[in-house]
């Protein structure tokens, strides 16, 4: 059921994409705002006792429309696993922007791929070269597919029904919006958001970085993240879209040193940057890369399934 469930989600997303923004982003922000302005009192307290109303709400919301679909008809308990998965995850919430950029950089249009840089990562792209922009273009491709797909999908297997795609899209959407403020108020109120899903993503990290690894160049992939890991300074937990991007990046045989203009966590470690500069074909290597390993999953899927069926 659940690759039966991945398929059916790919497939709807290719003839009607999600207006994330809309549908997704605009109500997830409203109940962020709203637990926000009646529970941050400045404690840490508020912000465990906010994360579990907004997450834990809609994680029961999902597991438990599920189970009682499912005593009714697991038809329906089916079609609302693919509506769930639908909301939470999504190649198109980011492809749109890599491929227009791909399109930009081809037709040596270099202030609009610099634009449509900016305004995905948020950050201005004036001075960037056309290396600049596909190397951090991947870099945004690599963690986008993390975060909408693989880390969904892998708590999707773990947890029963859609609970698990819920638990990872509403903790990743509170730890990105409480927990992006400083030392202040807001900063203490969105402590535990960020630490939540620091656990939470701690095994689909790896699990990505995994799926790069055994799709792409294994050796360079598992390298780039045992390197990684051993010259981040925050705790194990804290370095799981780090590790992704070491392995991917490992995975293509690219140069990861952002010379000042990607992450820079990641130009700590310049035993990393050995490798060829980013450029349109890496661009092209990293959309197979991600397509590669979604197959993996999907296999892996399919032989759960056997497996449980042979069981049974």
């Amino acid at each position: 059921m659940a690759l039966l469930s991945l398929i059916a989600v790919l497939l709807i997303e290719q003839v009607r994409p999600l207006p994330y923004r809309a549908v997704v982003y605009t109500p997830l922000a409203y109940l962020a705002r709203f637990l926000e302005e009646r529970l941050n009192a400045g404690e840490h307290s508020h912000g465990i006792i906010a994360w579990l109303a907004g997450v834990g709400s809609l994680v029961i919301i999902a597991g438990g429309t599920h189970a009682a679909l499912h005593s009714f008809s697991p038809a329906l308990a089916w079609a609302w696993n693919v509506l769930v998965l639908y909301l939470t995850m999504g190649f198109r919430q980011f492809s749109h922007f890599f491929t227009d950029i791909q399109l930009a950089l081809r037709m040596d249009d270099l202030p609009h791929a610099r634009e449509l840089l900016a305004e995905w990562r948020g950050i201005q792209s004036d001075e960037l070269s056309s290396s600049d922009i596909a190397r951090l273009s991947i870099q945004e491709a690599l963690k986008a597919s993390h975060l909408h797909v693989f880390g969904v999908l892998v708590c999707f297997m773990l947890f029963p029904g859609p609970s698990g795609a819920m638990l990872y899209r509403a903790t990743e959407f509170f730890a990105s919006r409480w927990g992006r403020h400083g030392a202040d108020e807001s900063g203490i109120f969105g402590r535990f958001s960020r630490q939540a899903f620091s656990v939470l993503d701690w095994f689909p990290s790896r699990m990505t970085a995994a799926g790069f690894a055994v799709v792409g160049n294994f050796e360079t992939a598992m390298y780039r993240w045992k390197t990684k890991a051993k010259n981040v300074s925050e705790s194990p937990l804290g370095n799981g879209p780090d590790i992704v991007l070491a392995a991917g990046y490992g995975a293509l045989g690219l140069n990861m040193d952002p010379s000042g203009t990607g992450n820079e966590s990641l130009a700590e470690t310049g035993s990393l940057g050995v490798g060829d500069e980013a450029d349109l074909d890496f661009m092209q290597s990293a959309v197979g890369l991600v397509w590669r390993a979604l197959v993996l999953w999907m296999l892996l899927l399919l032989l759960l399934g056997l497996a449980s069926v042979v069981r049974a």
